[in-house]
């Protein structure tokens, strides 16, 4: 289990709860919701709830310890993966996939000498059907 590393740790105090939320996104791959978190971990913490999940989400995005997706399907999900990684979205089903392209340091390069700017972050999404929902004949 990490420990909570907090960008401005004497903000909030220590959670066992928020602990938990963050552990859960390390663990998984799914992009898992603040629903899916919710009904995964109440069965351990009876005196968690939607708000604590949601204000808990937060404080862990805050900290730079989470990302928070959207991909326009009006549901959230969040990724403890901070490392610069691209995802496959499908389009049909919502399933967010990690995808492992390689670094994109060159035209991150090539971007920052066309543009002028300072590129600090970079998000590469692919959306399409996934294997599931193509072989189900879902699109």
């Amino acid at each position: 289990m990490s420990e909570l590393n907090t960008v401005n740790p004497a903000r909030y105090k220590r959670s066992r709860q928020r602990q938990r939320i963050l552990s859960l996104l390390q663990e998984v791959n799914n992009h898992p919701t603040a629903e899916w978190i919710y009904s995964y971990l109440k069965p351990g913490l009876n005196s968690l709830s939607m708000g604590t999940v949601y204000r808990n989400l937060r404080i862990l995005e805050e900290q730079e310890l989470v990302r928070r997706m959207c991909n326009g399907s009006g549901v959230d999900r969040f990724d403890a993966k901070m490392e610069p990684h691209s995802h496959f979205i499908c389009r049909h089903c919502g399933e967010i996939e990690d995808l492992d392209v390689g670094p994109l340091t060159g035209l991150i390069r090539e971007m920052e000498v066309m543009t002028g700017h300072l590129i600090e972050a970079q998000r590469l999404d692919f959306l399409g059907i996934c294997s599931k929902c193509r072989t189900q004949k879902w699109h």
